[in-house]
């Protein structure tokens, strides 16, 4: 799964690397983003050829949702599942979209503890999640909009540390992932696979970055254990 990541860029570069506009106001960066935050999303414009950037709610709420009280449980969409279960089977058809990071976090058990890492993409570049997104109208009339993020199996990386992680699309990936007129779910799931091993690397965090009150640069400083774990893990 993928429970907390990092977006450590201003909005200028995001907009600049993924060739985007914005509706938002600008951002902080950002180091220990949580379930139901706001979080800059990237969608493609359904008529005309330039992409938006916009901010939704971490958490995605059905169209068909009574209340926001399970949004918190659909963070994440399982690849494999995604196009037939209820919550996700539209918006994998017709609302997908880029969720901008530059490092994520997992968690490993080590005896009554658990021991969090980051995750980046060659040296810390920035990269986009595959995610879906919706609308719901909550009871005043307002519209809320909200998003979720593709998970798939676990890469050779990852694996050491969790049996889950989330869906990063190569670059090259992004036109179609985002393209309107691409409805059938089967033809954009090929996309939603382990990203490559060899472009990744992790190393050990603190845990100051399981509170979430912490949101800044020491949450995704390196540390180094105690007791160090295997030692090819870290690459």
């Amino acid at each position: 799964m993928c429970g907390r990541y990092r977006l450590s860029r201003r909005k200028q570069l995001v907009e600049e690397y993924f060739d985007v506009s914005s509706d938002t106001d600008d951002w902080v960066p950002r180091f220990n983003i949580a379930p139901t935050q706001p979080v800059p999303v990237i969608r493609q414009h359904p008529e005309e050829a330039r992409r938006n950037l916009s901010m939704m709610r971490w958490g995605l709420i059905p169209s068909w949702a009574k209340n926001t009280s399970g949004a918190a449980r659909m963070i994440n969409a399982r690849s494999e599942t995604a196009y037939s279960l209820p919550a996700f089977r539209e918006a994998i058809k017709l609302r997908r979209c880029l969720i901008p990071a530059d490092g994520f976090y997992e968690w490993q058990r080590q005896g009554s503890a658990k021991q969090p890492f980051c995750f980046e993409v060659n040296d810390s570049e920035l990269f986009a999640f595959a995610g879906l997104w919706e609308r719901w109208k909550d009871p005043s009339g307002q519209w809320i909009r909200s998003c979720s993020i593709l998970t798939t199996m676990p890469n050779a990386l990852t694996s050491a540390i969790h049996d889950r992680m989330p869906v990063i699309l190569d670059k090259s990936d992004y036109d179609l992932w985002l393209d309107p007129g691409m409805t059938k779910g089967e033809n954009v799931t090929v996309l939603l696979k382990p990203y490559d091993a060899r472009l990744m690397r992790l190393y050990p965090v603190s845990n100051r970055v399981n509170q979430v009150q912490n949101d800044d640069a020491d949450c995704a400083a390196p540390i180094t254990l105690k007791s160090p774990l295997q030692g090819q893990l870290f690459f």
